[in-house]
C-alpha cells in the first residue's frame, strides 16, 4: 500500500527526521526539479514561473528554481499573492509552491497564463486542504503534483483530488513506516485474496443472503450474482415475505418458510454450513424487520457477517450492542445517510477520521462509501480505495459490493482485507465498462474481468 499521512502526522515525521531542514528542502527541491524537467522536455530556451510562499513549501520551490537556473532554464520567482504580471510570451511551466498541506483559508491563484501551460504543484495544489480535500478560493489546476514521503488525504478526496493531476510520491528520506493508513494497490489485493485451491468444493465458500422484500427483489438478485461471480460456491437467498421468486439467479437456492413472523429463526437454521452471512440489501423497513435483523445478528456471533442497506438502518445506534461478542468483526458498508443513522451525525469533511471513529465505537470494520472509499478497522488502521469512479454512482452497485464482500468472507478472507479487496475489485470491474450508461448488472458481469486483472490474465 502507498502510505497516507495527515498534515499533523507529516509534521511529526518532519520533526523526527535526523537531517536538518535545509537538507530536506534540498531533497524536495531536487524532486521538484526532476518532475519539472520531465514536463518541460528539455532546458534550452525554456521559461518557468515559480510562485513561492513564505514557508517551507515556498523554500522547496525556490530551491527548485535555483537548480533549474543552473541547468539553463530562465526562471522567475514570484511571491505568492503578488500581482506582478508575467511578461509575454507565457512560461513553459508554472511551479505552484505557494502553500503546502497545512494551509487553511483561501488562495486565489493568478489567472492561467494560457490553456496549454502545465502546472506542477509542490506537495499539494495551493488552496487545497491537506486533510480533507476541501478547496478554499481558486487554486491552480495542476498537471502534476509531486508530494513528499507519503500521500496526504487532501490529494485523495474531491474536490481537491480533481486538481492534482498525476500524483508522484517522492522519497526524500523521511520515515513513514508507522503510517496507519494506505491506498490499496493491486499487489495488496493479490496478497489478501489467494486463488481457490484445486481441492475446493462449493460448501467451502457458501453465502447466506438475507435480502429483498416483496416488490424489491432486485437487490437480492444483484448481491447473489455478485457473490457467485466473486467465488461463492453456494448462495442461498432468503427473502422474507416472498414465497417464490421466479427471477432469482438460476444457480442460487431459495430459502423456504420465510412467510412467518420469526423468519430470523428460519435463517439461523441455514447457517450451519455457511461461510458468511449478508444481511440488508433491499430488505425493507417493515414492521418488526429491525427487531428480527438484530436477533439474527446477535444470535450468529461465529459467522462472518456483512450488513448493508436496510440492515444498517435496523442496527441504528444500537449497532455496538447488537454486534458485541462476535468472534470476528462484522463488516458495515454505509453511505453517508446510513452512516448518520449509525453514528448520530454525518461523516463530515474528515472521512478517514469519521470511519475510524465509528469502527472503534461499534467494534466492526466500516466501509464508508463515496467517490473515494474508506475502510476502517476497529483497531485504528484505515485503507483508502481510489479504484472506482463516477460510473459506480448508479442504483444497485452497493448491492453488488455487498455480494463481493460476502463471497470473500465465505472464502476465509479476513474481514478488513475482504472489504478493501472487494472495493478494489468492484471499482476495477467498473473500469471495464462504458464511460456512460453503466448499470449495476453490468458491474456483476464485469467482475470476472477484474479478477483476471488481479491474476495477471487480463
Amino acid at each position: 500500500m502507498l502510505p497516507v499521512v495527515t498534515p499533523e502526522e507529516m509534521a511529526a515525521v518532519d520533526a523526527a527526521a535526523p537531517e536538518p531542514v535545509d537538507v530536506l528542502i534540498g531533497r524536495a527541491g531536487a524532486a521538484v526539479t526532476r518532475e519539472a524537467l520531465r514536463l518541460l522536455g528539455g532546458t534550452y530556451g525554456r521559461r518557468v514561473l515559480v510562485v513561492a510562499g513564505k514557508g517551507n513549501n515556498g523554500n522547496d520551490g525556490r530551491d527548485a528554481a535555483a537548480r533549474l537556473s543552473r541547468r539553463g532554464v530562465r526562471v522567475l520567482v514570484m511571491a505568492a499573492g503578488s500581482e506582478r504580471p508575467w511578461s509575454s510570451p507565457p512560461p513553459d511551466l508554472v511551479i505552484d509552491a505557494a502553500y503546502g498541506t497545512g494551509f487553511h483559508g483561501t488562495y486565489e491563484a493568478m489567472p492561467r497564463l494560457g490553456a496549454d501551460v502545465p502546472v506542477l504543484a509542490v506537495d499539494i495544489p495551493s488552496g487545497v486542504d491537506g486533510l480533507t480535500g476541501a478547496v478554499g478560493g481558486r487554486p491552480f489546476e495542476a498537471t502534476r503534483t509531486v508530494t513528499f514521503a507519503a500521500l496526504k488525504p487532501g490529494l485523495l478526496f474531491p474536490p481537491g483530488s480533481e486538481l492534482t493531476g498525476d500524483v508522484v510520491v517522492a522519497d526524500i528520506g523521511l520515515d513513514v513506516s508507522d503510517a496507519r493508513c494506505g491506498v490499496v494497490e493491486r499487489d495488496d489485493v493479490v496478497r489478501w485474496v489467494p486463488p481457490r485451491a484445486t481441492t475446493a468444493h462449493k460448501w467451502q465458500a457458501a453465502v447466506v443472503l438475507v435480502a429483498g422484500s416483496p416488490g424489491m427483489t432486485g437487490a437480492a438478485h444483484l448481491a447473489a450474482r455478485a457473490a457467485q461471480r466473486s467465488g461463492a460456491g453456494m448462495v442461498r437467498v432468503a427473502t422474507p415475505g416472498v414465497l417464490d421468486d421466479p427471477l432469482r439467479p438460476t444457480e442460487a437456492v431459495g430459502v423456504p418458510g420465510l412467510d412467518v413472523d420469526d423468519w430470523d429463526q428460519v435463517v439461523l437454521g441455514q447457517l450451519d454450513r455457511a461461510g458468511a452471512l449478508v444481511v440488508g440489501p433491499g430488505l425493507g423497513q417493515g414492521d418488526g424487520t429491525a427487531a428480527r435483523v438484530r436477533r439474527l445478528l446477535s444470535s450468529s456471533p461465529e459467522v462472518p457477517v456483512l450488513v448493508d442497506g436496510d440492515g444498517l438502518t435496523a442496527l441504528g445506534q444500537e449497532a455496538a450492542e447488537v454486534l458485541s461478542g462476535r468472534s470476528v468483526p462484522a463488516v458495515l458498508t454505509p453511505h453517508d445517510g446510513e452512516f448518520a443513522r449509525l453514528a448520530g451525525a454525518s461523516p463530515g469533511a474528515d472521512r478517514i477520521a469519521a470511519a475510524r471513529s465509528l469502527a472503534s465505537r461499534v467494534a466492526a470494520v466500516v466501509l464508508l462509501k463515496g467517490p473515494t472509499t474508506v475502510v476502517a478497522h476497529p483497531g485504528g488502521r484505515a485503507r483508502v480505495v481510489t479504484e472506482g469512479d463516477a460510473r459506480l454512482a448508479t442504483a444497485g452497485t452497493g448491492d453488488v459490493l455487498s455480494g463481493c464482500i460476502g463471497a470473500l468472507l465465505a472464502r476465509g478472507v479476513d474481514p478488513f482485507d475482504a472489504a478493501a479487496a472487494a472495493a478494489w475489485l468492484h471499482g476495477r470491474a467498473a473500469h471495464h465498462g462504458p464511460r456512460e450508461g453503466l448499470v449495476a448488472s453490468d458491474v456483476v458481469d464485469l467482475l470476472p474481468e477484474a479478477y483476471a486483472d488481479l491474476r495477471g490474465e487480463g
